[in-house]
């Protein structure tokens, strides 16, 4: 008697689904949903079906319904669905390899993973099933995501954490590429923060004296914790009621002649490092730190010591991610994945 191989065995697989498959389609529509549900992908020796797609999806498929227009719907659906069956694909062979490596997740690590979810959100757990189903997304539904993430977690540990090695050179490679910054001879780099204050809408010309003083105050406070050492983009991106905020105030570099009356009598006679005094604008107050003057040079943005756990985190997550891929592709490559 022959001994079916592997091979034969997910080939015989494959065809029964795909019979199952066609004899689903001869049937009435309720013996149809009675017999199978229809299967839209083989994973190895798991198959995954339209219901678990559409429950997977079933708040995204909903917002691009609410959303995309009529003429791109059905398109737009198509992409939705391929891209959730990829994901589930993926989760296949990650619970596959779990099972193959005995890797398993209890339903009290599950369970405490959920209840921890909960208290992040600072929600009872009647809220958070409420939020789920304003999302589209079951219970049921969402625990499996977060089981499926335990699972690649533990799955990481043993195949792909204890490869990742993050060196001081790498580090330094990271630091001199995204902080620091070679300005040309001849200009002023610098960092602005700013505090504006109230005018009457129906006077400009006149200012709310409120309004004036709080922005005052408000330079003032934070003017004091920059000059206590605090880190001024940081202080910046919190504080500054300026659109060179979401920069950490950075707004480049400037000659002397471009510059407005007020900001050049705050910078042409600070050294590289200094913090001006608070000057009034003609719509609030400001003060700025010169990284470089005229004499040009390398800018540090950040010292070194200050980001360094911060870069060393975003390599960790960098490489981490390359390796998780990667580790992925190969399972791939010797899986068996048949779409239909």
């Amino acid at each position: 008697m022959k001994v079916l191989s592997v091979a034969d065995i997910r080939l015989l697989f494959f065809f029964g689904a795909v019979i199952l498959f066609i004899i689903n389609l001869a049937l009435p529509g309720n013996s149809r949903a009675e017999l199978v549900d229809r299967v839209v992908a083989v994973v190895n020796d798991d198959v995954i079906t339209m219901s678990e797609v559409n429950e997977e999806g079933g708040g995204f498929f909903q917002k691009i319904t609410e959303q995309a227009p009529a003429a791109e719907l059905s398109a737009a659906l198509g992409r939705a669905r391929e891209e959730v069956l990829d994901g589930l694909i993926d989760k296949k062979l990650i619970a596959q390899e779990a099972a193959r490596q005995k890797v398993a997740v209890t339903e009290a690590e599950l369970d405490a993973a959920f209840q921890q979810m909960i208290i992040t959100n600072n929600m009872s757990r009647e809220e958070f099933r409420e939020q789920l189903k304003n999302m589209g997304m079951t219970e049921e539904v969402y625990r499996n995501n977060l089981r499926n993430q335990i699972l690649q977690s533990k799955l990481l540990n043993y195949e792909v954490r204890s490869k990742i090695v993050i060196t001081d050179d790498m580090i330094l490679d990271y630091y001199d590429t995204h902080y620091t910054k070679q300005v040309d001879q001849g200009g002023y780099y610098l960092q602005q923060m700013g505090f504006v204050w109230k005018k009457d809408p129906q006077d400009p010309a006149r200012i709310d004296a409120a309004s004036k003083l709080e922005a005052r105050n408000k330079a003032e406070r934070v003017h004091s914790l920059v000059e206590s050492g605090q880190d001024f983009a940081t202080l910046a991106k919190k504080f500054s009621e300026l659109p060179s905020a979401v920069d950490g105030g950075n707004i480049g570099t400037f000659q002397k002649e471009e510059m407005a009356d007020y900001m050049r009598t705050a910078v042409v006679a600070l050294a590289p490092g200094q913090v001006s005094q608070i000057v009034e604008t003609p719509d609030g107050y400001q003060f700025f730190k010169l990284l470089s003057s005229q004499e040009g040079g390398i800018i540090l943005q950040a010292p070194y010591e200050a980001v360094k756990e911060e870069i060393k985190k975003t390599l960790y997550e960098i490489k981490l991610k390359e390796e998780f891929d990667s580790w992925v592709k190969k399972i791939k490559e010797s899986a068996y994945i048949k779409k239909m």
